[in-house]
């Protein structure tokens, strides 16, 4: 069973700046067999896909993210990080991270890590 751990969350002004992280484990569990996401869900909103990145560090984003938020993954530390820069009001959701598979298949999910984008 995989699980995921979501952290880095908070509030914070617009144009503000904020990074995710995601601690994965499970036996014998490792990120680097498959492409990780992020996801985010608003209030009222249905759960989307904004960034994932490939086994090959390929990276895509969602048009309300692109060149404002940056995937990564450490595969030694079995973690996913958001680097979210230039923060909108619009940012405001909870983010979960979980595996990005063409066929949409994810993990149970977590908690997710909150974060609020007001002044």
């Amino acid at each position: 069973q995989v699980r995921l751990e979501e952290s880095g969350g908070g509030l914070v002004q617009p144009g503000g700046f904020l990074t995710l992280s995601c601690a994965a484990s499970g036996s014998g569990f490792r990120i680097s067999e498959y492409g990780m996401g992020w996801y985010r869900q608003a209030p009222g909103n249905q759960r989307e896909l904004v960034a994932r990145i490939s086994i090959y560090d390929t990276t895509n984003y969602a048009d309300s993210v692109q060149g404002r938020f940056t995937i990564s993954r450490d595969n030694i530390k079995n973690a996913v990080y958001l680097q979210m820069n230039s923060l909108k009001p619009e940012d405001t959701a909870v983010y979960y991270c979980n595996r990005a598979s063409a066929l949409g298949q994810t993990w149970p999910w977590g908690q997710g890590t909150t974060v609020t984008v007001s002044s």
